[in-house]
């Protein structure tokens, strides 16, 4: 299984895909959002990606005064979550300059749409649909955006397995191109989020979804979660991105700096090249060491011509000297005849025994 976004195939023999999600790191600043993409690119991503939402369409501000007070990683704004959204939001008119952006540095550019008007205005400048995990059970829009015929990306955290099969089946409807990933919401930066990551759900989706493409959406700060995801099959990885963890904002302090995208980036890399075959063989930069570690079955003593092999007449040690008879033919040795004088150390080959 495979799919296309852009110009890059994505799929289990594929380059995993990193998304850089800057997210609301813009800090309500057009000039900031284009460098963010600029280290982005250099940090080792294959897309950077904004959002795109408007306070009124996305959060009910009597809704959440109602609630009494902000939870999770809420509670640490001082801001309301309605004027924090209503800050974070990006401009439509934005979206070609960051777009833009993207092309001219030689990265995709992406956004997560949240109404309607959103998923149509955006539609000519992506290559491919994220969704966010809150919008998991909000069919209708899963169906707007599967239907533009572009990939889906699915995130689906904070979810049951009934929400991600109601999810996954309203866009395979549509549209088979689609990338499910594990996904843990809590973006509180807490050393204790480790604990809920359940990467071996990344197991039950291939399993239960064969033909869709696994990914993962992190929010923690080790390269481990990642490297271990990629290992069990995902092959998109999204993490928010920021310059500084210091600045004020929602998304600054649980996104990675470029140093640790860049580091992240690095050992998944190499995780991929350890990969390597699902085939078992002697590698190729092993082929001297089974001369030097395995063994061989060697004249234990001087042997002389004539003389029927006995276990005692057998040793077995290192080197396997190539043609040499291996240790699990010794059965095979014992009771056959020396046809020449062989002497103490020698390797036994086939050559030198007879009936």
């Amino acid at each position: 299984m495979e799919i296309k976004i852009g110009d890059r195939l994505i799929g289990l023999n594929h380059p995993t895909y990193f998304i850089a999600d800057i997210a609301a790191n813009h800090d309500g600043s057009l000039e900031r959002a284009r460098m963010l993409i600029r280290l982005a690119k250099e940090a080792g991503a294959d897309a950077a990606k904004f959002q795109n939402f408007r306070a009124p369409k996305i959060v009910s501000d009597y809704g959440f005064r109602s609630l009494g007070r902000q939870v999770s990683h809420q509670a640490s704004w001082k801001k309301s979550v309605f004027q924090v959204y209503q800050e974070a939001s990006i401009p439509f008119d934005w979206t070609p300059i960051l777009k833009e952006e993207c092309e001219k540095v030689g990265i995709h550019y992406f956004t997560s749409p949240y109404d309607f008007e959103a998923i149509d205005y955006v539609e000519p400048y992506v290559p491919a649909y994220k969704i966010g995990s809150g919008d998991i059970d909000w069919i209708e829009a899963l169906e707007r955006m599967a239907k533009k015929g572009k990939p889906v990306i699915l995130a689906t955290g904070a979810a049951t397995i009934a929400d991600v099969q109601r999810a996954v089946h309203a866009i395979l409807k549509h549209n088979p191109q689609l990338v499910l990933m594990q996904c843990n919401t809590n973006y509180t930066a807490s050393p204790e989020n480790y604990d809920h990551l359940h990467l071996n759900v990344l197991r039950t989706y291939a399993t239960m979804f064969p033909n869709v493409i696994l990914g993962l959406s992190d929010h923690t700060q080790s390269p481990a979660p990642i490297v271990a995801a990629v290992t069990l099959g995902a092959r998109v990885i999204e993490r928010h991105f920021t310059d500084d963890n210091n600045r004020e904002g929602p998304d600054h302090k649980f996104a990675l700096n470029p140093d640790n995208w860049a580091r992240m980036v690095e050992e998944v890399r190499i995780a991929e090249r350890a990969l390597g075959s699902p085939d078992k063989f002697v590698a190729a930069n092993e082929q001297e060491t089974v001369i030097i570690q395995r063994r061989c079955l060697r004249a234990a003593r001087d042997i002389k011509a004539g003389e029927v092999i006995t276990r005692e007449m057998i040793d077995v040690l290192r080197p396997a000297t190539p043609g040499a008879i291996k240790p699990y033919e010794i059965e095979a040795v014992i009771g056959t005849r020396a046809l020449h004088d062989i002497p103490a150390g020698k390797e036994l080959r086939w050559l030198d025994l007879g009936e």
